[in-house]
């Protein structure tokens, strides 16, 4: 017998009430998804082997990057068929959409045009700190400015996203996110905030949720191939509990 692991849930500040979804059919669809990961070797499922894009090939996930997490909502829609939905947490391979797999919580264009300029800003810092011949005190400089430069986009990149639960209700992250000591990075990013979002958006009753880790085991050794998971701690229940919110 399968080894269950512990209900997604979060508290939702708003009604006061801790929401949780168990996993219902999501398991037995997830080890399906296994196995077509195991034979197709290739997240982008939509088109025929000939067509397939190589920047899409689990190979990726094998490899230094290492693996990550995927993920099943399954739902029915308001006619009553089942309808399954699929994620993967994060990017794949610096890419946010991939055919088939739930969408992130922002517009992508929008990301791109905060996130460009920036990023190149703070990778030329970065090789000035790590020059041998730079000033220790202009070093310093540049240290603090980086991280300023850092902090500001990652404000700037939470601001883009909007979630929707399940009464029909969008709120940007900051005013959803429950905690102390600020949005962790990636926040939002996760399979179940995305596969959540996704349904609620289109209609979707969520049935049951699971996810597994696909590919290299990450560097602590916490997440294990073909091993499932619960959402983490840190960054999905401290907005779970709004995005499952209108679901009972």
């Amino acid at each position: 017998m399968a080894e269950q692991i512990p209900s997604c849930s979060g508290y939702c500040r708003k009604c006061g009430q801790e929401h949780t979804i168990a996993e219902g059919p999501a398991r037995d669809y997830c080890l399906e998804l296994m196995e077509v990961l195991e034979e197709k070797k290739r997240i982008d499922l939509t088109v025929p082997d000939a067509e397939a894009n190589p920047h899409f090939s689990t190979d990726y996930l094998f490899g230094e990057a290492r693996g990550q997490m995927f993920g099943i909502l399954a739902c029915r829609n308001q006619k009553g068929s089942k309808v399954n939905l699929k994620a993967f947490s994060g990017q794949f391979d610096g890419a946010w959409v991939v055919e088939g797999w739930a969408p992130p919580l922002f517009d992508v264009r929008q990301w791109h045009r905060i996130s460009h300029d920036v990023e190149k800003e703070i990778k030329t810092l970065g090789k000035e700190i790590d020059r041998p011949d730079t000033d220790p005190a202009r070093r310093a400089n540049i240290v603090l400015q980086r991280r300023e430069l850092s902090q500001q986009l990652m404000k700037d990149i939470h601001a883009l996203y909007t979630l929707t639960n399940f009464h029909g209700e969008s709120r940007p992250l900051k005013d959803v996110f429950i905690g102390q000591n600020g949005i962790p990075t990636g926040t939002g990013d996760c399979c179940a905030p995305k596969l959540f979002n996704h349904a609620a958006r289109s209609g979707l009753i969520p049935l049951g949720l699971a996810e597994f880790y696909w590919g290299r085991e990450n560097k602590s050794s916490s997440r294990l191939h073909r091993r499932f998971y619960p959402s983490c701690a840190g960054k999905c229940q401290p907005i779970l509990g709004f995005l499952l919110c209108g679901l009972e």
